[in-house]
């Protein structure tokens, strides 16, 4: 197949993959395949039990981030 045989979504699909890929490879993910410390996951576990949520806006604000 060729570009030029492409219909412009198909093209754009193809740069957005493209575009994907290699930002996963750049950034990729430091902690692939690290094991999850019992600290942290006695942590996860209880937040994840926890009935209380906060907003990304109160962490932002609680940081003092503007988004």
């Amino acid at each position: 197949m060729k570009i030029l045989d492409l219909t412009p979504d198909e093209l754009k699909e193809l740069v957005k993959g493209a575009v994907d890929d290699r930002l996963r490879e750049l950034l990729g993910d430091p902690d692939l395949g690290m094991e999850l410390g019992e600290a942290a996951r006695a942590r996860l576990k209880a937040s994840l039990a926890a009935s209380a949520r906060i907003t990304g806006d109160e962490v932002a604000e609680k940081l003092g981030l503007r988004w």
